[in-house]
């Protein structure tokens, strides 16, 4: 290997339904050919940014077009019957397995390396795990990543640690995938470059958290770790060892958006943000 050469990395934030803008930037990428060794996800990031790996454009949009209204799939109606928003057995098993199928071929035979990010509700500190093959184990480490906390219950994987949602404890994982040798790292943000986010009730997670302090802590604290990363991402795209696309202006769009005009709307946006960002990317890149 040519110790000079760069390990270019993807670097995927989450954002629920707000990932729709990310899949319509990863889906102009992957239609013009643009590769890398590897790409890191967290919660939709890690939902959507599998795609990548697997090589499927569309089908992020596709899927969630398909089924938003769907109970099974997201929303008040699952959390009332269920205890999960997001429905746990039919969107990470179902749906990818026997509905809009997800191309385990592809993905267990790709050289990419694909990292999701968890939090571990013991502890509150990230936990991170790379997903080489599709299995059950590995799917359910996906559902760990994106179990927004309050609205979803923990997830045990398969060392026995339950996690739930990494956007507690790493939201924007640039500097752990720089520590994992990816020196290179494309960036795609979910909020406008001047987002700032504002503390969260401490009051609320206390009582809404109380069985898990320790995730009631970091949700507390998330706005200083995110705002800190948001500074962190700017630092090292001024030094060139990163590359940022973010939307122009916020989304506006539902964390558990049903309306598919919107989620068109908002992964139209990607595409248009990919096109418009694809020369810098590739220069980037080196390609």
């Amino acid at each position: 290997m040519d110790l000079m050469r760069h390990k270019y990395g993807l670097v995927l934030e989450g954002g629920a339904m707000r990932g729709l803008f990310t899949a319509g930037v990863m889906d102009v990428m992957m239609r013009h050919d643009v590769k890398f060794d590897g790409a890191i996800g967290v919660s939709a990031g890690a939902c959507f940014g599998c795609n990548y790996k697997s090589n499927q454009p569309g089908r992020v949009l596709r899927y969630n077009t398909t089924y938003c209204r769907d109970p099974r799939y997201m929303g008040w109606r699952t959390l009332l019957s269920t205890g999960e928003l997001v429905g746990a057995e039919f969107a990470y098993h179902e749906l990818p397995l026997h509905l809009d199928k997800f191309d385990c071929a592809t993905f267990d035979s790709s050289p990419m390396e694909f990292v999701m990010v968890a939090t571990d509700v013991s502890t509150g500190l990230p936990a991170y795990y790379n997903m080489t093959r599709v299995t059950r184990q590995s799917l359910e480490w996906m559902r760990a990543s994106a179990s927004m906390p309050v609205v979803s219950r923990p997830v045990m994987v398969d060392d026995g640690r339950r996690m739930l949602d990494g956007g507690i404890s790493d939201s924007i994982p640039l500097k752990y995938f720089q520590s994992r040798g990816y020196d290179r790292c494309v960036v795609i943000l979910t909020q406008p470059r001047d987002f700032f986010k504002k503390p969260a009730p401490r009051w609320f997670f206390n009582i809404a958290l109380r069985r898990y302090p320790a995730v009631a802590r970091a949700m507390a604290q998330r706005h200083l770790m995110y705002n800190a990363q948001l500074r962190y991402v700017e630092a090292e795209e001024r030094a060139g060892r990163a590359l940022v696309i973010a939307p122009d202006k916020p989304l506006g769009i539902s964390r558990i958006e049903s309306d598919p005009t919107k989620l068109r709307q908002t992964h139209a946006c990607g595409v248009a943000m990919g096109e418009k960002m694809l020369p810098a990317i590739c220069r980037f890149l080196g390609l």
